[in-house]
């Protein structure tokens, strides 16, 4: 039987990295930093996001909720626009 889909996630910290170098909390967020972006291209609401993506509930926590998502939301951007050369010249795993 497969696994759940929360086995397979890291937990996300409250507020993404946002230093110069990909690091490994990156690495283990890749999959997190492209569902933002796909959410955000298709126009998803920010809590809805916060809630299914980041698993952090904006009615309870709203300022933390959103915290969550656009620091990790502009991260993902950083990722896209920089951050990959420096997977791509580390020969990170993918």
């Amino acid at each position: 039987m497969p696994e759940s889909r929360d086995k397979l996630e890291f937990p996300v910290a409250d507020e993404a990295p946002d230093g110069p170098a990909v690091t490994g909390y990156d690495q283990q967020h890749l999959a997190t930093y492209l569902r933002l972006l796909d959410a955000d291209a298709n126009g998803a609401p920010w809590g809805e996001v916060a809630s299914i993506v980041l698993h952090i509930d904006p009615i309870a926590e709203p300022k933390r909720a959103h915290r969550a998502w656009e620091s990790h939301l502009k991260r993902a951007r950083w990722m896209v626009e920089h951050g990959y050369r420096h997977l791509l010249s580390d020969g990170a795993q993918i």
